[in-house]
């Protein structure tokens, strides 16, 4: 640890985003927020229109949120700005009334306009929007780059790769991953444009056909070199010889392209295609992931930040690529759940992590399971990360009724609108079945909950389904009928594992955790 600074490590999820310091003074302080980077309140007294007594769990000071825009969670298209904060009594003061409804205690959203982990820092170390943060070092683990790639969010790629291979991507491996399948569905490349480059070098990196400049400003002259577009840069034989791909790069550089992923700094390996799947993984997801970790990094004193990798590890900003941080959150559990059981004296343990979106589960034997490819959605990255198993049975994945059948997940309520009992109208999750089974402590959420719109999803959900099938189930059937389905699904991925691996899992300590 640094001294005299605060160091805090944060985990941001699809749903929440966790936090840990110590001060300076070696204190421990936690704290969770909403990864939209909103904070929720229930209005319990209008004083004034203009003047709001609140019920809140924020663990802020006065004048905190000044600043914030401040909505009603039914009716966020119109908001005011808060111009004060009175901790002591939890009275919120904003420039403007808002339009109160026939809810008795509404529930208010104030947006910071931070991304949350900078949200987090400024709570857990008592700074209000108008101070600078203090001394601090961040460690942080996210899943943004993996969002970004599950909900195809990420940038409009242009392929740059020898010519004669502009399909390499789209013909792969040939292989088909289910073998019998009539209706054969492949995979959409992630990259919009492919362009053949003039150039080539031979197995040992001479050159053949040499790289030609001018023609390469003729075939890029009319492609936009914006902010909305990222290049992957891949040429045949560059791992041995990068000269090539260096002066395309520079090229693209000067035409204006601000996100360039070249396969020699990210692959070196002999095999063309996985160098090219990872480059454009990579490029896919550098606008978003740079520029979070950027406005991220620019609230913070002096951009000390750590940025935890898929394979369990911690770099800089300057030697962090995208492509490493698609397990980065889940690894950073692993890490801990190992660093927990070595206090213990454990050195088998089976790492079991449910999280608002999926649940992670790794297996550990004093030392860490490496894998060097990872699948997600519908690309693939050949770099070093953590074995970790990951299924869609999370605190938000959605519990619906689909062909006759009761499913739980893939799909999440996320952090907004999220689960029903947020009462920003999401639907029936995980979360909201073990609120109405009495397993868990709504008062403890640190955010306002509804449990009268989970009963309603709930009693909604059962007509539908009593109605389509003709039978009778009851509430608590169809709650505890949800709740096997996860069940079920999470104790899979521990045979995952172990059993499937050759592993009794009755010889290891399940190590449980999670924002769940």
């Amino acid at each position: 640890m640094l001294g005299n600074i605060w160091n805090i490590w944060i985990d941001t999820g699809g749903t929440f985003t966790d936090c840990l310091a110590t001060s300076p003074k070696g204190e421990t302080f936690r704290i969770k927020v909403l990864s939209t980077s909103g904070l929720r309140a229930r209005i319990e007294e209008i004083q004034k229109p203009t003047q709001l007594t609140i019920s809140q769990n924020w663990q802020a000071p006065d004048d905190f949120p000044l600043g914030f825009k401040a909505a009603l969670l039914t009716d966020p298209g119109k908001a005011c700005t808060v111009v004060g904060f009175d901790s002591a009594t939890s009275t919120l003061f904003l420039d403007s009334a808002l339009p109160m409804g026939t809810d008795k205690h509404p529930v208010i959203e104030l947006q910071s306009g931070y991304e949350a982990p900078i949200l987090a820092a400024r709570l857990v170390t008592g700074t209000p929007s108008a101070k600078d943060l203090p001394p601090l070092r961040m460690t942080l683990a996210t899943t943004r780059g993996t969002n970004a790639l599950l909900e195809q969010k990420g940038a409009e790629v242009i392929l740059f790769i020898t010519q004669g291979f502009e399909d390499l991507l789209e013909i792969g491996t040939q292989q088909r991953p289910r073998l019998f399948d009539l209706d054969i569905c492949k995979r959409n490349p992630l990259h919009k444009v492919s362009i053949g480059i003039t150039e080539r070098l031979n197995a040992s990196g001479q050159i053949i056909i040499p790289f030609d400049p001018l023609r390469v400003e003729k075939q890029i002259k009319d492609l936009p070199g914006n902010n909305s577009c990222a290049a992957a840069v891949v040429l045949a034989h560059s791992y041995v010889n990068p000269e090539h791909e260096s002066q395309l790069k520079e090229q693209l550089k000067k035409k204006g392209f601000r996100w360039i992923s070249c396969s020699t700094d990210l692959s070196r390996s002999i095999k063309l295609l996985p160098r090219a799947e990872t480059t454009v993984v990579d490029a896919y997801l550098s606008p978003i992931m740079n520029r979070y970790l950027g406005k991220v990094e620019k609230d913070l004193p002096k951009g000390n930040l750590l940025i935890m990798t898929s394979s369990g590890g911690l770099v800089t900003r300057r030697h962090f690529h995208p492509k490493d941080s698609l397990l980065s959150g889940p690894a950073g559990g692993v890490v801990g759940a190992a660093s927990a059981g070595k206090a213990c004296n454990l050195d088998r343990l089976i790492s079991f992590d449910m999280g608002g979106t999926s649940t992670d589960v790794a297996r550990f034997e004093g030392d860490f399971n490496y894998r060097f490819d990872l699948k997600i959605g519908n690309a693939r990255v050949f770099a070093p990360c953590l074995r970790i198993e990951t299924v869609a049975a999370g605190g938000g994945s959605i519990c619906g009724f689909r062909n006759g059948f009761l499913h739980v997940g893939p799909e999440s309520a996320g952090a907004h609108p999220g689960p029903a009992m947020y009462g920003a109208g999401g639907p029936l999750t995980l979360s909201d079945v073990n609120a109405l089974l009495g397993r868990l402590d709504s008062t403890l959420f640190g955010i306002p909950i509804d449990l009268e719109a989970s009963q309603n999803q709930c009693e909604a959900l059962l007509i539908s389904i009593n109605n389509s099938t003709a039978q009778s189930l009851t509430r608590e059937s169809l709650l505890q009928g949800y709740l096997d389905i996860a069940d079920e699904i999470m104790a899979d991925a521990i045979r995952k594992v172990s059993v499937r691996e050759g592993y009794d899992p009755s010889e290891y300590a399940l190590t449980a955790f999670g924002g769940a």
